[in-house]
This record gives structure tokens, C-alpha cells and sequence, in this order.
């Protein structure tokens, strides 16, 4: 049977990737962005113009939308990151407002307007949970985004809430390093991660289409990281 989806934060990546899936699955895919102009090329998705922190247009969306029986967000932010003796607090501060605030913002301007056995499916990282050197500030950011779900997935039952956990990722997040500089560093990851090499937005999105149609899980945080949590960068 077909399903309403809404895909907040689905013009490019993970998100992108994920939204496309669910419609090749004949969903009815929507998908909220400030920028929607990335998905020009993308027809069997329905694009809308939103921000993650305006409460009262995502809830307007979600209201015209309703009842959706899925809700994946998949906000990220590009601060937060550095050694932490020198670690930017304002930068850290925006990275927040750029991924944990909005996604707290989407799931309860949606929450009215889900379906009673939906499904809310979330992206965080995997610095919530490795060890590595230069991620203390974005792997809290990411922690406070994958410790929703526990609680949640008691509090909102019987609506299901999960998270994917994905680790080096070659999306557009890494677009900020000149090309050069990004191969070389995707190369010294690959050597050290247990899979031996980076992973793709495909891959992601195939576990975030796992946690959003598994009628079975709920309060799980998926771990795709290729054994980051194992190498030492």
C-alpha cells in the first residue's frame, strides 16, 4: 500500500537518496527544504519551500499533508568540528541550531498530524558514539539528536521512532574541501576503516528506508559506519 511520506531536509544526500527510494517504492514522497531548487531534476518527488525552525510552516505543510504515515529528517550541519582546546563554542552553537533544534522543531509541529502507526526515522553520526579525536563538540551534537529516540519510542508508541548512525559518508557535506583535498582524505580514511573504503549515499539511504518500514523496530539506532567505530583516525 502506498504511503504519505514527508522528507525534511531531502535535496541532496542521505536525504535525497532516501526520498528517491521511498518513491521508487510507489510512495508519495514529499520533501521540505529551505532550498528546493536542488530537486529540479527530481519529478517523482513533491518539493515545498520550509525551514526546520519555523514551527508554524511545518506545521502547516504537515497539516495538508496529513495523515502521513512516515517521517524521515535528515537535517546536518558543517560547524561543530575541531580539536577542543580551540573548539569554536559559536560555531558549535550554530551547528546546533542548524540540526538538533530544527529536528526537535519538525518532530513536534508534525507529531499532530502523523498517522497513529507512523513511523519517524532520524539522522545522526556516528562522533555520537566513536572515539575520535577533533569530534567532542559535532558528537554531542549528534548525540543529543540519536538520545530522542529511546525515550520517544515509549512516549509516542505505538508510532515508531529510529535513527541511522551513518560514518564517513561522500555526499555534498564535504563539498567545503577543495577536490584534491577531499580525495586524499577519503583515501586515509578507506585505509583505516574496517570495509576499506567510504561509504555512499545509496548505502545510507538503504538503512533509513530499513528503519522507516520495518514494522518490528522502533527505539533502534543503526550503526552504518563502515567500522569507524573501530578504526583510530
Amino acid at each position: 500500500m502506498s504511503k504519505r511520506i514527508l522528507v525534511v531536509g531531502g535535496t541532496s544526500g542521505v536525504g535525497l537518496a532516501t526520498a528517491r527510494r521511498l518513491a521508487a517504492a510507489g510512495n508519495t514522497v514529499h520533501v521540505a527544504s529551505r532550498d528546493t531548487t536542488k530537486l529540479t531534476d527530481a519529478p517523482e518527488l513533491e518539493a515545498h519551500q520550509a525551514d526546520g525552525n519555523d514551527a508554524a510552516a511545518v506545521a502547516r505543510l504537515a497539516a495538508g499533508l496529513a495523515p502521513l504515515d512516515t517521517l524521515v529528517v535528515t537535517l546536518s550541519g558543517a560547524e561543530g568540528a575541531g580539536a577542543f582546546a580551540e573548539l569554536d563554542l559559536a560555531s558549535l552553537r550554530r551547528a546546533f541550531e542548524g540540526k538538533f533544534w530544527p529536528t526537535l522543531t519538525v518532530l513536534q509541529a508534525v507529531l499532530p498530524h502523523l498517522a497513529e502507526r507512523a513511523s519517524i526515522t532520524l539522522v545522526g553520526a556516528i562522533s555520537a558514539h566513536a572515539a575520535m579525536p577533533g569530534t567532542a563538540g559535532i558528537g554531542s551534537l549528534n548525540a543529543a539528536v540519536e538520545s530522542l529516540v529511546r525515550p520517544l519510542a515509549v512516549e509516542l508508541a505505538p508510532r515508531r521512532i529510529n535513527a541511522v548512525s551513518p560514518g564517513l559518508v561522500d555526499t555534498p557535506w564535504w563539498n567545503g574541501l577543495a577536490e584534491p583535498d577531499r580525495t586524499a582524505w577519503f583515501a586515509s580514511a578507506a585505509k583505516v576503516l574496517p570495509v576499506g573504503r567510504v561509504s555512499t549515499a545509496d548505502e545510507i539511504a538503504d538503512a533509513v528506508v530499513l528503519a522507516a518500514t520495518n514494522p518490528s523496530m522502533t527505539g533502534s539506532i543503526l550503526h552504518i559506519d563502515g567500522g569507524a567505530r573501530f578504526a583510530h583516525f
